[in-house]
Order: C-alpha cells, then structure tokens, then sequence
C-alpha cells in the first residue's frame, strides 16, 4: 500500500489497519536509530532509541497533514529523529568533559577562520592549536558526539530575547507569515554558512543527510577510510554549530 495514501486514511482505519500502517515504517526508525547509534557512546542502548523513535513515530502520524506538501516519509523522519534527540538530552549522555571540548572547538573554528579569511584546513587548524595533526584528530573524535545537531540548536539568546527555532515552525492547523519568514531566514543562515565549509566537508554533509549514505558508504564515495569521513562531519558540524551562534 503506498504510504502517503495509507497515512491520509489513517484517522479513519480501524486499529489493525492503523497497527499495521505504523509498522510499514518501522524500518525507517530502525534505520535512525542505527545512524544516530554511531555517533553515541557504546552505553546508549540502540534499543532504547528505537522504543523513542516508535513513540515519535505514532505522534507523526497522528499529526501528518498531507496538504501541507511534505512527503510522509521525511515527516515522519524529521518527528523521529526529534524524538530520539529529545531523549538523548533527558538522559545528559555526554560527559561534561567532552561538551567543554566540543564547545572550546567551536569557538577555535570561528577565531581561526577569521583570522585567515576562509576555512582552514586540517593542518592549519592543528597549527592554530598549537598541537600536532595526530592530535588534533583525537580531538575531533573525542568531541564527535558533541556534533549530533538537532534543529532546536539554531535557537538564540540576545539579551532577555531567547527563542526556540521550533517557535517559526507555523502550527499545521494555521498558517503564520511570521514564522515562515524567520524559518525561511534560518534556512538561509544555514546555506550560507553550509557555502563556507570546505568542497569535501560539503560533500561529506550531502551524501549523508541529503543522499542517506551510512559513513562506510561516504568514504567510498569520496575514496577515505570511514574515520576520516566521521572526522570531516564532526569537523563541518562543529563548525556550522559555531557560525549559526555567531549570526543566530
């Protein structure tokens, strides 16, 4: 049964219908969180993950709206995704040392680029650092789980004035010129600051997030070991994390 088809009759299925429409997309859950999986220390329990994302996946298909344009599958993906995410920032998974680091790395990103007037390469940026190559790949490693990017982190503060990235999402019952100007805004923030990465970390981001290639995948592609690619997206997540504070 096609899904779109499926989920548009959804509110109307009995509850073997409505169980076995939520269960055609159990593998894409699954799918989820396996990737999300590899960036997570090895005590993050994948089935915890997938039990999260299946509560996200109910919720999304009880709040799809198929006028809204938007193919179900990357609906529910994105709700999937969120929830997962939500539940990985309940638990604090990630060892303040390592947000300390992840956090330090993205400011150094933003200095060293300002100062040279593009993007830095790897040894450049090991020599702004003042330590060795070697080194300052362990660095990317150790703070690699610190560049899972959720879309709650383009949120900013100035001031008094904080506000959630999720506040110009219009709600899917009405629709608001406002937020879709500042989403609209958002999304070009990101493009641009997407453009100033280098031509590989680039390519590293599409072939993962827009082509849906697991990290083996990507650096047969693009012909490096897989933990070179793993370093080049933490190394381009950081970075975009410490752009969007700077303009955000």
């Amino acid at each position: 049964m096609n899904n779109q088809r499926a989920i548009e009759g959804y509110a109307s299925a009995t509850k073997d219908e409505r169980d076995k429409i939520t269960m055609s997309f159990a593998p894409l859950v699954k799918i989820i969180a396996t990737r999300l999986a590899m960036r997570l220390p090895p005590h993050i329990e994948i089935d915890d993950l997938i039990n999260v994302g299946i509560a996200g996946l109910i919720e999304a298909i009880d709040r799809f709206d198929p006028t809204k344009g938007v193919k179900v599958e990357t609906f529910i993906s994105f709700r999937v995704k969120g929830a997962m995410l939500d539940e990985l920032r309940k638990m604090d998974w990630m060892p303040r040392s390592v947000r300390q680091k992840a956090r330090k790395l993205e400011e150094e990103f933003v200095e060293c680029e300002l100062k040279l007037g593009y993007a830095p390469s790897d040894e450049e940026m090991a020599i702004f650092l003042e330590m060795e190559l070697e080194d300052y790949y362990k660095l990317l490693h150790d703070a690699s789980g610190a560049s899972i990017m959720s879309f709650e982190d383009m949120g900013y503060t100035r001031g008094e004035d904080e506000r959630n990235i999720m506040e110009c999402i219009a709600d899917p019952n009405c629709e608001d010129p406002v937020a879709e100007l500042n989403l609209a805004e958002t999304r070009h923030l990101l493009s641009n600051a997407i453009e100033e990465l280098s031509e590989k970390e680039q390519l590293v981001l599409s072939l993962y997030y827009f082509d849906d290639l697991n990290l083996k995948e990507v650096g047969k592609v693009i012909g490096v070991s897989e933990s070179r690619v793993c370093q080049l997206h933490s190394q381009a997540v950081i970075r975009l994390k410490g752009k969007l504070k700077k303009v955000l």
